[in-house]
């Protein structure tokens, strides 16, 4: 196996805009691994998060010139890959699509205990199991911090559903982390309990 020197982000920023293979070999090393963590969550198995990924990374070699450097580099790719998995999932998938999840006991997770719940290595399964819209709101609005009009119209859906969806994707994933005991029922209405440490 080929071991890559680690190059600097300037040069491989450099090499990239001269189409230079062996910066983006390493751009593809460095960068990779956490965005198909990112592509995994939106997909439902890791062909099409693998498939997100390599149509992610051809569209960071083709727009890199676009990169002004008034943000983190990281950041920049990172929005290329979310809005490639969501092209993905469009091209199959409806967003208005719902769940009548009327018989389910809503537990009440803390808003801002959401993200890093969410996070934890465990929840990313159950995530999955998730209906699309349900799972790519809540990753949209939880992990990626885009807002409900920029979800509306990223998934071409109307802000109150994107709302409906995430609200119903937190009560469906409630339930399921009770049912594998990844969260206790809580003793008190707002409040959950981890029901093992989670190792992130």
């Amino acid at each position: 196996m080929q071991t890559l020197s680690l190059m600097t982000e300037e040069a491989i920023l450099q090499g990239c805009l001269q189409n230079k293979p062996k910066a983006q070999e390493e751009l593809y090393y460095q960068y990779s691994p956490k965005m198909l963590a990112v592509c995994y969550r939106f997909a439902r198995n890791r062909e099409d998060a693998e498939d997100m990924l390599q149509e992610g990374f051809i569209r960071v070699f083709s727009q890199i010139h676009q990169f002004q450097r008034k943000g983190s580099f990281e950041g920049w790719i990172r929005r290329i890959i979310v809005h490639t998995c969501i092209n993905h999932l469009k091209k199959h998938k409806k967003f208005n699509d719902s769940v009548d999840i009327s018989q389910a006991q809503v537990v009440q997770i803390r808003e801002d205990s959401v993200p890093s719940i969410i996070q934890a290595k465990q929840v990313t399964e159950c995530i999955r199991t998730l209906p699309v819209g349900y799972r790519t709101v809540l990753n949209l609005f939880a992990i990626e911090g885009y807002s409900h009009r920029e979800i509306a119209q990223m998934l071409d859906i109307e802000e109150s559903t994107s709302r409906s969806q995430y609200t119903r994707a937190k009560a469906m994933l409630e339930q399921i982390l009770i049912q594998k005991r990844i969260i206790f029922q809580p003793q008190k209405h707002g409040e959950w309990v981890a029901a093992a440490h989670p190792r992130f």
